[in-house]
């Protein structure tokens, strides 16, 4: 009896599966996000907007070698939404600011009271 050819054992090199690591820039931006919430409020989100916006790039370069496209959209999310409350804040500060600096308190007692001494 003879063996056929295609039973004979081939040297082929072991398969490697292909695992996906995390951009590294990913978990930053997802760090800087959350910690721009608790401590470090303005720096933590202009790092992680800046660290979630290169990560995408570098994500979608890699050709699938990379993964973390959640964990740097999470980071941006995080980081604009800071910077809104911060902008938000700073013109609600400078408007309190204004409106004390130039006593405009005092006026809107004014108006209504000359309509009271009409009467």
């Amino acid at each position: 009896m003879s063996i056929p050819e295609s039973s004979t054992p081939m040297n082929q090199p072991p398969v490697t599966p292909n695992y996906q690591r995390d951009s590294s820039l990913a978990v930053a931006s997802l760090i800087c996000g959350i910690a721009s919430w608790f401590i470090i409020p303005f720096v933590g989100a202009i790092v992680a907007i800046i660290t979630g916006h290169i990560a995408k790039k570098e994500i979608r370069e890699s050709n699938g070698a990379l993964s973390g496209n959640g964990m740097a959209l999470a980071g941006l999310i995080l980081g604009y939404i800071q910077i809104g409350f911060i902008v938000i804040g700073v013109a609600c500060l400078l408007t309190v600011i204004f409106v004390a600096a130039n006593g405009a308190t005092h006026n809107l007692i004014g108006p209504s009271a000359s309509i009271l001494n009409l009467i």
